[in-house]
């Protein structure tokens, strides 16, 4: 676990700042990043650490700031598979599910 990330969550939700934890909990074929990862996600969209990048961090991003908005935690699916990556152009192809949960606020 990054100690820093976690730092900085912390100081975040210290000062009551909406933020969000993104954190791969399960990958299946060729994902950027594996499980485990985590990344923190600001009101503002500025993140702390990676979930590998490119669209597929876009995207998470994106989720993030609507559990913000919503305050419910859920587990994000993203496939990442032939169609879509080739779509985008990128490398990888496979699943990664991401277990985005509120902090602060």
């Amino acid at each position: 676990m990054d100690r820093e990330l976690i730092r900085r969550a912390v100081a975040l939700m210290e000062r009551g700042e909406p933020c969000a934890m993104a954190t791969i909990i399960q990958v299946r074929g060729s994902a950027p990043r594996e499980a485990g990862t985590r990344m923190l996600i600001r009101a503002g969209g500025e993140t702390v650490g990676t979930t590998g990048g490119g669209c597929a961090e876009a995207a998470i991003r994106q989720r993030a700031l609507l559990v913000m908005e919503t305050g419910v935690p859920e587990i994000y699916h993203l496939d990442l598979t032939a169609d879509t990556a080739a779509e985008e152009g990128m490398v990888c192809g496979g699943v990664m599910d991401v277990f985005i949960e509120p902090l602060g606020g």
